[in-house]
């Protein structure tokens, strides 16, 4: 038997098939902009296409979606990238339109998902996962299972406030990490810097040159990641902690330096478990989104 995993996102979704571990037919179409049930069908349909490629009998799907989810209800909270999508009952929608059972998880939660069954963390007990790219999401895994907490919010670490009174984050409240160490606050602290726009592709190569003004704003941000880590890491003291993103991938060997130099220094007298890059990049979300059916089903 064989799961669906869909990773939805705000502009494509991604439909495959999980068997033995591995993605064995994937189909990605646009996410309809009008949102609502036009994701629900094309959800649907991505997967009719993905279940048709691989020849594969399924027993159910796992969705990765973005927002707060209310998890007793099946239903999306809200997601800043997809309209129509406030309190809408997601699961039940879509198993209607599929005819499958249908296992939702936070989308960052189903990557951690991933890469602790078949990833950086394989074969650890627990890990914490941490993603810096746009935002800041993340999950710990203990024994296979996600926390996800008694409302659903577990997992949420680009919330957790790093510099009380800091700059103003998405969420409404100050100096959380994702207003300090993200790739747009990166592109903020570069204006402020450089007296223009500055992409973070253009801050990374600045740099990785020597540049001191892009150095000094690469390397603060990869010290709020070590001391977000280490906060977690006391909180939770997994065994293995796993960093992925497309900031933390992509900076370079001196960034990750710094966010190991800052980890081992608030670390300091404590057991301070490895970090490890993430390996399984954009499939993270798909496999993650597919384990979350698997494991229910007993597929795992």
């Amino acid at each position: 038997m064989s799961v669906v995993g869909i990773d939805l996102g705000g502009t494509k979704i991604l439909a495959g098939v999980l068997k033995d571990g591995a993605i064995r037919s994937r189909v990605t179409v646009p996410t309809p902009e009008e949102g609502g049930n036009a994701v629900v069908q094309a959800m649907a349909e991505a997967a009719r296409q993905a279940i048709e490629a691989s020849g594969e009998t399924v027993k159910a799907i796992g969705l990765g979606t973005p927002g707060p989810l209310d998890f007793k209800r099946g239903r999306v909270k809200f997601t800043p990238n997809i309209a129509n999508f406030t309190d809408f009952p997601l699961v039940e929608r879509l198993e209607e339109a599929t005819g499958y059972r249908v296992y939702v998880e936070n989308d960052a939660n189903a990557a951690a998902l991933a890469e602790h069954l078949l990833g950086a963390a394989r074969g650890a007990e627990s890990s914490l996962f941490m993603t810096v790219s746009t935002g800041v999401g993340g999950g710990f895994v203990w024994g296979n299972r996600v926390l996800r907490g008694a409302h659903g919010q577990g997992g949420e670490i680009g919330h957790i406030t790093v510099l009380p009174g800091g700059p103003t984050c998405g969420c409404g409240l100050d100096g959380c990490l994702e207003a300090l160490a993200t790739g747009p606050a990166m592109e903020r602290m570069a204006l402020a810097s450089f007296k223009r726009e500055v992409s973070t592709y253009e801050l990374f190569a600045r740099f990785q040159q020597g540049d001191r003004q892009a150095a000094r704003i690469v390397l603060q941000a990869a010290s709020w990641v070590g001391i977000a880590l280490a906060s977690l890491v006391k909180c939770y003291d997994p065994e293995v902690v796993v960093l992925g993103g497309g900031i933390a991938l992509n900076a370079g060997p001196a960034y990750l330096e710094e966010v190991e130099r800052s980890y081992r220094r608030y670390m300091e007298n404590w057991i301070a478990p490895p970090i490890r890059l993430a390996q399984l990049g954009g499939e993270a979300g798909l496999l993650g989104a597919a384990l979350t059916a698997a494991l229910e089903v007993g597929e795992v």
